[in-house]
């Protein structure tokens, strides 16, 4: 897959990275000398249209802020979960910054995943770090106890980020790959026979003589230790589109990034063309080979033969027209395969269902994609929750105790004055709860998400007080297109 997520990285990169590749994405035309490919490559333009439709698919899935649900700040575990989630990475970035970032990872390339560790030394709390799909090098997943767990995995990363080289201006990185393994034991430490032990292997100093081949030494050995007993799992989440199961799935964009290469190719040849041919050339017969002619009115051509001739070389085919409808019949299958945001907007009126039917395969794409990853996000929870609990093992964490949910609702139209009706006389009628009314008019954004029900109670017993709402409008009328509500009781 590394050929894959390179070329999902530049085609993200934008015009410069793919330039910078230089025939890797556009091959040179034949007999055409360096000079002519750098202008040739010069003159076309990346028209990023994956760019525009990941930045678009995670603004549909942020639009609405996640749901989190975790313990109350009044207890030791609750402060600690509260300091995760406004830096869950001990670099700055909040919970909701970090679910961007795995989003982001997972539209781009299809995978990357999340250890969750203890710092000991200075702060001593847990923490996630986020590792792309190239880093991640190896695993091994094994049947243990009547389920598939991960027994091994390699990963590649920087060696404590920067580090000082000669002077202080000069910062060297270095890299180590680490290695988690889950050992099998006689369970008298109190692994309950299976315990996670981390290799660190660095680069050896010498490098000489080994053809360039990198050789690594095994630098040191931890096991990670959590209430003075091993940890039984390794602590390790991989987040997917479809899954977080360590397969493998394909790029999300694939297909419109190969034909969003296609598009540069042809636009490429279609301005190289437009380079020769969109000037008009001058030419003249019969004129002294030596004159100097000027074109402007201000000029007159003298010719000493008779019958001498001038004009102008103008392009009149129909090559450059062909290249104009092949780019724009790209453009519309880049919005087929998923890009609706590149697509034109349609000139006449489009019901709100209508809307919704032509939008429900990027709908369904992105709501797999968002309960993927909210599935994954909260495993990484439930770690942090268990770093900092008392629970046995990781999985007696429930979603009762710590969930992240993301936004699966794409649609912008909201609730009809219809359907807003229904739900207060269900709510009447005692076919729903209060607190379930109030969640509906959340999601449908008729009350805001930073309000909570008791506010909203609170508010609306204000506005009774005041004289503000009338009896008359606490009920619903039974029309309903003359539906009303301003308060509920």
């Amino acid at each position: 897959m590394t050929a894959n997520w390179i070329r999902a990285r530049d085609v993200l990169g934008g015009e410069e990275t793919i330039k910078v590749a230089g025939e890797k994405y556009l091959p040179k035309l034949e007999v055409q000398s360096e000079t002519e490919y750098q202008a040739y490559k010069m003159r076309a333009s990346f028209f990023n249209a994956c760019a525009r439709t990941l930045a678009g698919y995670v603004g549909m899935i942020f639009r609405k802020p996640p749901y989190l649900r975790l313990p109350e700040t009044n207890s030791a575990l609750g402060k600690a979960m509260a300091e995760f989630n406004n830096d869950a990475d001990m670099l700055g970035t909040s919970l909701y910054g970090y679910a961007k970032q795995v989003i982001s990872e997972v539209v781009s390339v299809g995978r990357c995943g999340t250890l969750v560790d203890w710092e000991q030394d200075a702060e001593s709390r847990a923490y996630a770090a986020l590792y792309r799909a190239e880093q991640i090098l190896n695993w091994r997943v094994e049947r243990v106890n009547g389920r598939n767990i991960a027994t091994l995995l390699v990963l590649h990363e920087p060696e404590g980020g920067e580090r000082q080289g000669t002077d202080l201006f000069d910062s060297v990185v270095g890299e180590q790959i680490r290695v988690l393994r889950l050992d099998r034991t006689n369970g008298t430490d109190g692994s309950n026979g299976q315990r996670c032990v981390v290799d660190i292997w660095r680069p050896k100093n010498d490098q000489k003589g080994n053809g360039g081949k990198t050789e690594w030494e095994l630098a040191e050995t931890r096991i990670p230790l959590r209430m003075g007993k091993p940890l039984p799992l390794i602590p390790f989440v991989f987040h997917g589109p479809e899954n977080s199961r360590p397969t493998v799935p394909r790029v999300p964009l694939e297909d419109i990034m190969a034909m969003n290469l296609t598009h540069y190719r042809m636009d490429a040849d279609y301005k190289h063309g437009l380079h020769y041919t969109a000037l008009p050339t001058a030419w003249v017969s019969g004129f002294d080979k030596d004159a100097k002619l000027q074109i402007g009115s201000s000029v007159a051509w003298v010719a000493p033969t008779a019958g001498a001739t001038a004009g102008f070389l103008e392009f009149m085919g129909q090559g450059l027209g062909s290249f104009e409808r092949a780019l724009d019949h790209a453009e519309r299958l880049m919005a087929v395969l998923g890009s609706r945001l590149l697509e034109g907007q349609k000139k006449v009126a489009e019901t709100a269902e209508a809307m919704q039917i032509r939008q429900s395969g990027e709908d369904c794409i992105l709501g797999s994609m968002a309960a993927s990853v909210s599935e994954s996000i909260t495993q990484v929870l439930r770690w942090a929750y268990w770093w900092n609990s008392t629970e046995e093992k990781p999985d007696d964490v429930t979603d009762q105790q710590a969930l992240l949910d993301l936004n699966t609702d794409f649609s912008t139209h909201g609730m009809s004055a219809q359907e807003i009706t229904a739900v207060v006389m269900a709510w009447q009628a005692g076919a729903m709860s209060q607190d379930t009314m109030f969640e509906l008019f959340r999601r449908s954004e008729i009350l805001p998400d930073g309000r909570g029900n008791e506010e909203e109670m609170g508010l609306i017993g204000k506005a009774k007080a005041s004289g503000k709402v009338t009896s008359d409008q606490l009920s619903v009328t039974s029309k309903p297109e003359n539906a009303q509500i301003a308060a509920v009781k």
